[in-house]
């Protein structure tokens, strides 16, 4: 098991390219079931999850070629239906989280689906109804087997159905999407999620064929076709990394710049750092942080306490909750931040608390945060990843801590951004990977 050693303290300066997004990407290489023909895929980024998705549909029979350093190109003719249902792939279902977005393509392309329930972080229930409930209003059987402990979805036929979901989940949606664009008639899916991940996944969809209309709201009209060709599509700039960086920068106190970060696409972010005190400022598609030596938290209009919480788009990602709790334990000011999807997900505060952060953590889902206005640093210590978003927040807390710090169980963060290590100390960080 690896981790990393970080020296605290060195600030950052320079410039810094965020990765392709880790959560579109799962979505189109799924999407590529879709089609027997060539889909080219650019910006792919090269972490855990998103190489054993690419590995897995190679063990599918999925021609998969590498063109590029990020370029890869799918070709799903011969798909093998057969290791659909062995246990090797249902093991290897069951480590990826990415992969129960698999359901929707392969019922509605071969009729039938296996899986089994998918892994990932360890951040408290994360349920699957919306999914399964949504494929079923398309004409779909569920079944589960309880002896191998799998789902068993079959379908003749898929038909189009009027849905309302029961909660705006990206992932769900995704799935009732690329299930629904080869279904027979017209599926309307309401409180559909609407995240710049599931509008790249519709215009995929489009280019390939399919008629999808409403792109960017909760209401998706979806007349299904009869088959789907080949296309290219380029994934967006991880908005997940852009946050993280900026909120490394602030704790740092250091001067950056973010490159091609597709400003129009990061919705309330910026503002959401803004609202922390930090101060960016958008110079065409790049972001720009300068060096500061002190933030302080805003108050609402009222003079009460600053609430963060997060929201479904277009409001802040539940993602970088985990990050703006870190940053607010060195502005001036207090903040109350409710992360409201994943219980478990604040659990890890009580690491911070170990390094002398002031936090009150209220319950599963809210924390109090005192800020120490850099009166005095964090302390460094040794911390474990419990999932992507809580270690990369961990790494920004030790970067910017007095001493040493060692973060194991590092491949969660591996799972989610790449080369991280490399990227950072190129601009002057200290981070060994041991």
């Amino acid at each position: 098991m690896a981790s990393f050693v970080i020296e605290g303290g060195h600030r950052l300066c320079g410039e810094i390219h965020p990765q392709g997004a880790k959560n579109e990407v799962l979505q189109i290489i799924c999407a590529t079931l879709l089609t027997e023909e060539e889909v080219t895929v650019n910006n792919i980024p090269d972490i855990l999850d998103v190489n054993n998705l690419i590995q897995l549909l190679r063990e599918m029979g999925v021609t998969v070629a590498k063109k590029g350093i990020d370029t890869y190109s799918f070709k799903a003719e011969n798909v093998d239906l057969a290791y659909l249902e062995s246990d090797e792939f249902l093991k290897k279902c069951s480590s990826l989280r990415g992969s129960v977005m698999l359901i929707g393509p392969m019922v509605a392309r071969f009729g039938k689906a296996l899986i089994s329930k998918p892994g990932g972080d360890k951040i408290g229930r994360r349920r699957l109804d919306t999914h399964f409930v949504g494929i079923q209003n398309l004409g779909a059987d569920f079944r589960y087997d309880e002896e191998r402990g799998i789902y068993e979805i079959t379908a003749k036929q898929l038909r189009g159905n009027y849905m309302l979901l029961d909660e705006a989940s990206v992932t769900g949606t995704a799935n009732i999407v690329m299930a629904a664009v080869l279904a027979k008639g017209t599926t309307t899916i309401y409180n559909a999620a609407c995240e710049p991940y599931v509008q790249q996944l519709c215009r995929l969809l489009n280019r390939m064929g399919a008629k999808i209309s409403g792109i960017a709201s909760n209401l998706l009209t979806i007349e299904g076709v009869d088959k789907l060709h080949g296309t290219q599509h380029t994934v967006l700039p991880d908005m997940i990394e852009v946050g993280s960086f900026i909120g490394m920068a602030a704790m740092t106190k250091s001067e950056i710049t973010i490159k091609n970060v597709s400003y129009e696409n990061l919705g309330i972010i910026p503002e959401s750092f803004r609202r922390l005190g930090i101060k960016l400022e958008q110079r065409g598609d790049d972001i720009y942080v300068p060096a500061q030596e002190t933030y302080e938290i805003e108050s609402f209009i009222d003079g009460s306490i600053m609430t963060i919480a997060d929201a479904t788009w277009p409001g802040l990602t539940p993602d970088l909750l985990s990050v703006m709790l870190v940053v607010a334990t060195q502005a001036k000011g207090s903040v109350l931040i409710h992360q409201k999807m994943f219980e478990s997900r604040l659990f890890f505060v009580d690491k911070l608390i170990d390094m002398g952060a002031q936090i009150i953590l209220c319950d599963p889902h809210r924390a109090v945060v005192i800020g120490h206005n850099h009166g005095f640093k964090l302390r460094g210590a040794r911390l474990t990843s419990p999932d992507i978003r809580a270690g990369i927040a961990l790494l920004i807390a030790a970067m910017s801590a007095e001493g040493t710090s060692t973060i194991s169980n590092i491949e969660q963060i591996d799972r989610g951004y790449q080369n991280i290590e490399g990227r950072l100390n190129a601009i002057g960080a200290r981070i060994t990977r041991i």
